[in-house]
């Protein structure tokens, strides 16, 4: 590892609390913009990073959205990661009313897959897709 691409202070390992039960992590082509994004859209906090390497990719970022640990990189296909197209997963925010974050998402540039609605469960429900491709969904049971 290059002197540029050691870790952080704040991105050592036992440094950066993971939060949740199961932390997804995300290989996404850009994923310093779509940490961005989701800064934006969800109201994600950044809470640590390792810096990019010399082709500018980032190997580790470690965002809090809605309480839990979320996890991204840019494809490394060097090591096995190819840049492949997220598919067959739908990230969930349970919040407590979802009109404000749905709102906030949309206006940030998310895609209306479902629109929120009344769902035979009982929940006020919703999915989005996100300018990177991964499929969010938002719901309350207000």
């Amino acid at each position: 590892m290059s002197e540029q691409a050691m870790p952080t202070d704040a991105c050592k390992a036992g440094e950066v609390k993971i939060r949740g039960g199961v932390a997804p992590y995300l290989q996404l082509n850009g994923a310093a913009k779509a940490a961005e994004f989701y800064v934006r859209a969800f109201g994600a906090e950044q809470a640590g990073r390792a810096p990019p390497d010399e082709k500018g990719r980032d190997m580790h970022i470690h965002l809090y959205v809605n309480g839990g640990s979320l996890m991204l990189c840019d494809p490394f296909p060097e090591h096995g990661y190819p840049d492949v197209k997220p598919q067959g997963y739908t990230l969930h925010l349970q919040v407590d009313d979802v009109d404000p974050d749905w709102k906030r998402a949309v206006e940030a540039g998310c895609e209306v897959v479902v629109p929120v609605q009344r769902m035979f469960w009982g929940h006020r429900y919703g999915v989005l897709r996100d300018p990177f491709g991964v499929m969010w969904s938002i719901a309350s049971v207000k």
